[in-house]
């Protein structure tokens, strides 16, 4: 089927996904299926072996202090809610962007409803973070967390994370990173950028399947006063019924989907096949600027973020002057075999942010599959379509 149609909407989730991943998935369920952590036989320890190894590889990707302060969780989504409820508490302050997904704006709107205190910084039409403001913001009163959106799902823009979180360490509050678009596309290194606490999710840049993803505990982060967002089995102190304290089995409540890590895996052995995140932004980045360059010389199309390739990752957003999103999105499907995804794409603060909201854009995101001459096709498209083809 990926001959037949042209892929642009890996910032949702990646596609096609490398072999190896559903190999590894199966090669799991066949040879590996015991409970990992559960019991004491050679398939159980088998699967305990296979997350161990790829806990050990996310903590090397990104960083990590210690493999068992990398956190499997089934999404990015559910690592920035362990995050936010675990250590934010009524009459707590915290800052974020106004580039948030509403992966971090809902729980944080949960939160405010119970008395936590939600401050957004502004960004430009861009996107683009504004650090004083975001000083300014920081240091009004004491904050206990900032939230930082690495990269923008809609416009891709990135955030000066280092920057950012020297100001939100010299005011004392932990540096929370979505990093779910990011992950396998940026060099991420937890301890040089400054943040404590990493969200990521493994089904995009990472290239393994959905159902994955994970919380890295930085070293300035007190587990012990973190509050577990789920408490149950872990294998482990089974004569307690209370959480056991040690990591991470106290936030890997229940069975972990071990099938699922294992894909990741082998996701993450296939990008560092193509290089590394390094290699495989680059070109991704490359891609999207060939799709910005392409796009903005068709008149009524107009492009959001900024048209600085450094200033973003490979994510293209557009709309064409009198015509809707979802008609573009469902005419380049229909037509001419283009996949993209159009609307507000779960980040309606964003789309404030930058002047499209309610409408949305028609988004665009190459992948490390994605072709020079499916580019050029989805520009010839996009054309057609603005001409009223």
């Amino acid at each position: 089927m990926s001959g037949d149609v042209t892929y642009l909407d890996n910032a949702a989730t990646s596609w096609p996904k490398p072999p190896g991943v559903a190999q590894a998935i199966v090669e799991c369920l066949e040879r590996e299926a015991g409970n990992p952590g559960r019991s004491g036989h050679r398939l159980s320890l088998a699967a305990g072996r296979r997350v161990y190894a790829v806990r050990e590889a996310v903590a090397e990707l990104f960083g990590a202090p210690d493999p068992v302060r990398v956190i499997f969780t089934h999404n990015g989504t559910m690592a920035v809610n362990m995050a936010l409820g675990g250590l934010l508490a009524p009459g707590d302050r915290v800052v974020c962007t106004g580039m948030e997904h509403n992966a971090v704006m809902r729980p944080l709107r949960d939160l405010e409803a119970h008395g936590v205190t939600v401050v957004v910084a502004p960004c430009d039409a861009a996107g683009r973070l504004d650090l004083d403001a975001f000083a300014r913001a920081v240091e009004a009163a004491p904050t206990r967390m900032v939230v930082l959106n690495h990269a923008s799902n809609v416009t891709g823009t990135l955030c000066p994370v280092a920057e950012a979180a020297a100001v939100a360490r010299r005011a004392g509050a932990l540096v929370l990173l979505d990093a779910a678009q990011t992950a396998g596309t940026v060099p991420i290194d937890m301890e040089a950028l400054g943040v404590d606490l990493l969200a990521f999710t493994g089904h995009k840049g990472l290239l393994g399947p959905s159902g994955t993803g994970g919380l890295i505990l930085g070293e300035r982060v007190n587990a012990a006063e973190m509050v577990p967002l789920l408490r149950g089995g872990t294998g482990s102190r089974s004569a307690q019924e209370r959480q056991p304290p040690d990591l991470p089995d106290r936030f890997e409540a229940g069975t972990v989907n071990f099938a699922g890590i294992a894909g990741l895996g082998a996701g993450l052995e296939a990008l560092a096949a193509m290089g590394g995140p390094a290699a495989v932004g680059q070109r991704e980045g490359e891609l999207a600027q060939r799709l910005w360059e392409g796009l903005s010389e068709i008149p009524g199309v107009r492009l959001y973020g900024s048209a600085d390739r450094t200033e973003r990752v490979a994510v293209v957003s557009f709309t064409i002057d009198g015509l809707t999103v979802s008609e573009v999105g469902c005419r380049l499907d229909d037509e001419y075999g283009i996949l993209t995804r159009v609307g507000l794409h779960c980040a309606p603060s964003a789309h404030r942010t930058i002047g499209t909201f309610p409408t949305g854009t028609v988004r665009l995101s190459p992948g490390p599959f994605t072709t020079v001459d499916q580019i050029d096709r989805t520009i010839q498209a996009v054309r057609a379509i603005a001409r009223g083809v």
